[in-house]
């Protein structure tokens, strides 16, 4: 598992370097893709063993195993339909969509795509989806994370619990509706899980070899998932603290503890350099916009109201706006009533999940069920651990029932939002009529509904735009006002939710789109200088 994901890694920053040469061609990045393939083939094609002995397993494990068949085609059918999420439309997929038209990864000045000058390991994969496809195949890259990382939980977990418990594991992660939602989009949310989950799997091997390398691999892996999403370098202060309790519980060498958390984080940063020095190049902060733009992407640290400290607890558990699965919740109790069986190696993981909800406590506003997420595969093991070391075989008995019953609400929820998409998976409806009825317009989503922009405006035309915000659907030459600089040239002006600058005052309305909010402005064919 690790070496899937060092092979990913390696291949995003690839793809990174090919942009920033200005070498990012469609058949450049064909090229280097399947040479890609070809590589791993020749040399992994013997260890690849997708085989699972059935017999082996219970009855309750064949049903999680059903289940989790279930979730995974459910979450399937949302990955083969369009794309609608919000993010996905502004940054994930425009800004590897605008690479590759630019040939170049490059920095975008101004508020709108701020997100270009930071670490984006996962859409560099995208990149390469778009480059021989479209969006679905970006969402099926993200998707496949997903199933990554219940292959790893469920590696992790068997060593501690036996396999039919593994797979209680499995589907205790699996259950979470922020899982099932972010299974069918193009974010970056579950690429930084799979290799959060690495990297504290990392982490229990050095406690039990005490072996350099796996602080090596730890640090690799929190590199990847910086790289994947910037905020996981908050994750840096987890490891801190478990280094610290690891000198107290396991090693007693103060200096050599100091010399491991010295040499996970500084092979953490490095791993992600490339990205800081991008950013600085580009705009003269590594860590780009924190600190330089007021932009609403989350702070570094916030100090919540501790007297409001039960209101979290309850909007943590039950009421994020991507929720959570309640089984963590339930399952708590457990935790606190087995600990004391717990050995000292399975305690990090109780650690582990009570510093990573305080980190995500401390520095996120947003409250989000996907910013907690990457944690959920530790804290999903957590439960099985205590659920395996519970002695009460009619409380097992009635856990088992409530995981279970979880996961068939979760199974008709996501079923139930996902099967919009079935009429364009099965051709009953186009693309373009789900896209006209499912995009908000009225919150930044845009799509050439009628096809005007299509067959109206011309390769060497440009088009100004006020008031978009989600340019993923744009498929005309266009510059954004939020961007433009001095002496660039076009020749239309369109606005979206927005009034027309004055500057532009005496320019004609040629096109109105009362379902996308669109007006589109032209000075008789005149070529305009900003």
């Amino acid at each position: 598992m690790f070496e899937v994901a060092i092979l990913i890694g390696l291949y995003s920053y690839v793809i990174f370097f090919l942009g920033f040469f200005g070498l990012l061609y469609k058949q450049n990045v064909a090229l280097i893709t399947l040479l890609y393939i070809l590589i791993i083939t020749f040399f992994y094609y013997k260890k690849i063993n997708l085989r699972l002995n059935l017999s082996s397993l219970d009855k309750i494990s064949k049903i999680i195993i059903a289940l989790l068949s279930f979730q995974i085609l459910i979450n399937l059918v949302g990955v083969l339909g369009p794309e609608i999420s919000f993010d996905s439309l502004w940054y994930h997929l425009t800004l590897p969509k605008l690479y590759l038209l630019n040939h170049s990864i490059f920095h975008i000045p101004g508020i709108l795509l701020y997100y270009s000058d930071m670490p984006k390991l996962t859409e560099m994969l995208y990149i390469s989806a778009l480059s021989v496809g479209n969006e679905t195949l970006a969402k099926l890259i993200h998707f496949s994370f997903s199933i990554l990382i219940l292959f790893a939980i469920y590696k992790i977990s068997i060593k501690y619990v036996s396999k039919n418990f593994a797979l209680l594991a499995v589907l205790i992660f699996y259950s979470n509706l922020v899982v099932g939602w972010e299974s069918i989009t193009a974010y970056v949310d579950l690429s930084r899980t799979f290799f959060e989950l690495l990297a504290f799997w990392g982490f229990l091997k050095w406690l039990e070899t005490k072996n350099i390398k796996w602080i090596l691999v730890l640090g690799l892996m929190m590199g990847f998932a910086i790289s994947a999403k910037l905020v996981s370098i908050e994750s840096i202060a987890i490891y801190l603290l478990l280094f610290i309790i690891s000198y107290f519980v396991k090693y007693k060498n103060k200096v050599e503890i100091i010399k491991m958390f010295g040499l996970f984080f500084s092979v953490s940063v490095v791993t992600a350099l490339p990205w800081f020095m991008f950013s600085y190049i580009q705009t003269g902060n590594p860590i780009y916009p924190y600190f330089s733009l007021p932009v609403d992407s989350g702070n570094f640290l916030t100090f919540p109201n501790l007297l409001n400290l039960l209101k979290d607890a309850y909007v943590f558990f039950l009421n994020l706006n991507d929720p959570i699965s309640p089984v963590y919740l339930i399952f708590l109790p457990i935790i606190l009533i087995t600990y004391k069986r717990f050995t000292s190696k399975e305690k990090f993981f109780s650690f582990y999940v009570l510093f990573s909800i305080l980190i995500w406590y401390l520095t996120q506003e947003q409250r989000g069920g996907r910013f907690i997420m990457p944690y959920l595969p530790v804290f999903s093991i957590l439960c099985v651990i205590a659920f395996y070391k519970l002695k009460n075989v009619g409380l097992r008995k009635y856990l088992l029932f409530i995981v279970i019953f979880i996961s068939i609400i979760s199974i008709g929820y996501r079923g139930i939002s996902n099967a919009k998409f079935l009429s364009v998976i099965l051709g009953k409806e186009t693309k373009s009529q789900f896209l006209s009825s499912h995009l908000n317009f009225s919150f930044g989503d845009f799509y050439d509904s009628d096809n005007y922009f299509k067959n109206h405006i011309e390769p060497t035309d440009k088009v100004l735009l006020f008031g978009f915000h989600n340019l993923y659907y744009v498929d005309f030459p266009y510059e954004d006002s939020s961007w433009i600089k001095k002496g660039d040239e076009f020749n239309y002006v369109a606005v979206q939710n927005s009034n027309l600058p004055t500057k532009f005052s005496n320019w004609k309305l040629i096109y109105y789109n009362n379902l996308t909010k669109v007006k589109l402005y032209s000075l008789k064919g005149k070529i305009w200088q900003y």
